[in-house]
Formats: structure tokens, C-alpha cells, sequence
């Protein structure tokens, strides 16, 4: 992917890491092949992207980018739902990972900004994905409330872009007002 991009527009300025996986396998009886796809997903897949886009930047001295990872306030609470503990610890990483970066850029002298973006409750087939052997489980969740909309969220990795270049956004925490947690 990162050898076409260099093909057809010479690199990349700005990265927005925006998968997630989340499948239903608690702790104590969860199929490991399933945690390992979260994984590769989730943390694997966001870092070897990170890592080929800063190369990117790097090589053509792109000194004011941003990467952007799209993760969740899963990565800064867990619910009380043992489908998705483990899928809550993939997105603490991504927390992890961003704050990490953030110092790694800083202690290159790097000016290319890392924001996390963590909406609660989106309003997508994420759910459904999730529960798609349930599909009344899924549509339990999101529920007779007013959930956030893709929309929302893009407005917000707007704010994080448009922000002056001496301006770090570490991490926008964001769910819906009738959101419980």
C-alpha cells in the first residue's frame, strides 16, 4: 500500500489509523486464534502503518505531519461486558501506542504530530459486526439513544488537522450525551 502511495502521490503527509476489530471472546473461554486477530488488527496493523508513514515523511523531510489514530473509549474504560474485555485491552494499546509515539517524535526533534481520537458509541455496522450472531443484541446497543455519527468523528480529526503546528492534541475523548460510560 505504501509503495503505491509513493507511486502516485510521493508519500504520505497524514496518516488516520481507523480499524477495529472486535469480536466476542471473553477472557475465560475466548478462542485464541480470535484474540491473535484482534491483535494483528487492532495494534500490528496501526504500528506497521505508523511505522511506514513517519518512514515516509521522514525520507522527504516532512517535518509537520500527523498521524491520527482513531481509537475508542474502550481504550480508556472497560464495560461490563466480557465480549469485549479483551477487545478493550487492544485499544488500551492503541493509548499506549500514540503516548509512545508522541515521545519517540519529540525525542527526534520530530514536529509531526500523533493525536488519538477516542469516540464512545458510533452509530455504524461495527455493532452488528460484532454481534452478527445476535443481531437483537446489536440493535439492543445502540438502543432508542442518540448515538454519535461517523460525522462526528471526522469533525473531530478536522479539529486535531486544523490545529496551529506548535499545537499537540494528545487525545479528544468524545461519546454521545446520552452515553452511559
Amino acid at each position: 500500500m505504501f509503495s503505491a502511495i509513493k507511486s502516485s502521490h510521493q508519500g504520505v503527509d497524514v496518516l488516520i489509523n481507523n480499524a477495529g476489530l472486535a469480536l466476542p471472546e471473553p477472557l475465560l473461554t475466548g478462542r485464541t486464534s480470535s484474540w491473535r486477530t484482534m491483535i494483528d488488527v487492532n495494534v500490528i496493523a496501526l504500528s506497521v502503518c505508523t511505522r511506514e508513514a513517519y518512514q515516509s515523511m521522514k525520507e522527504r523531510n516532512v517535518d509537520d505531519g500527523h498521524i491520527i489514530n482513531v481509537n475508542g473509549m474502550s481504550g480508556h474504560r472497560v464495560v461490563h461486558s466480557a465480549d469485549v474485555h479483551f477487545y478493550c485491552s487492544t485499544k488500551y494499546a492503541v493509548t499506549a501506542l500514540t503516548e509512545g509515539l508522541r515521545q519517540e517524535l519529540r525525542d527526534a526533534k520530530s514536529h509531526i504530530r500523533a493525536t488519538c481520537i477516542s469516540p464512545g458509541l458510533v452509530e455504524t455496522e461495527f455493532v452488528y459486526r460484532l454481534y452478527r450472531e445476535n443481531p437483537e443484541k446489536a440493535a439492543a446497543t445502540y438502543g432508542d439513544k442518540k448515538c454519535l455519527q461517523a460525522g462526528d468523528v471526522a469533525s473531530a480529526v478536522v479539529y486535531a488537522l486544523s490545529s496551529p503546528p506548535h499545537v499537540q492534541i494528545g487525545d479528544v475523548q468524545m461519546r454521545a450525551v446520552e452515553q452511559m460510560s
